[in-house]
């Protein structure tokens, strides 16, 4: 069919109809789609088996000032890949940390935050995608962000949430500076 031109070749194994439009961010759902994430079945604590992060997870929240030089996913075990540019990282996550951002399992905005952050993302950059998110009214709780910052282990969450807010220039609702 693809020789035929009636699909086309999005990824190894995934494919769209000839015609159709592209969606936002296809690459990352192609790729997401091609690792078994449809199709792989949830945690034990009903997490998706196959989560975007880190800046992929920033990208398709669209925050903050990326570019998709590599594809950044969440794993509970183990899980080997062949495919470029892609990075699995095994993490324990629980159903408070991910949301569905276009019917891909995706960290929410605040985990997301705090996994820039645990991954040394340059702080610029952080605080581009914190102002992005609150601009947009995407932080939903100061203290959940703060508290995933705590488990990063760098610093007290209060203080990073605080140094990031400024460089952000932007105060959201429910922060309060102590």
């Amino acid at each position: 069919m693809a020789a035929a031109g009636a699909i086309e070749r999005i990824a190894h194994g995934v494919y769209r109809m000839a015609g159709a439009p592209p969606r936002e961010h296809e690459t990352i759902y192609a790729t997401w789609l091609a690792l078994g994430g449809a199709t792989s079945p949830r945690t034990g604590s009903g997490v998706a088996p196959l989560v975007a992060a880190g800046t992929t997870a920033a990208i398709v929240h669209d925050i903050g000032d990326f570019l998709l030089d590599g594809l950044d996913y969440i794993v509970p075990a183990r899980k080997g890949t062949r495919l470029p540019d892609v990075r699995l990282r095994i993490r324990h996550l629980v159903p408070e940390d991910v949301f569905p951002v276009d019917g891909l399992p995706t960290l929410t905005v605040e985990r997301t935050i705090a996994d820039l952050v645990d991954l040394g993302t340059d702080m610029s950059l952080v605080a581009g995608s914190v102002r992005d998110a609150v601009q947009a009214a995407k932080v939903l709780s100061v203290d959940r962000l703060i508290g995933h910052l705590d488990a990063t282990g760098r610093r007290a969450g209060r203080e990073v949430a605080a140094d990031l807010f400024e460089l952000a220039g932007v105060h959201p609702e429910g922060w309060h500076r102590d």
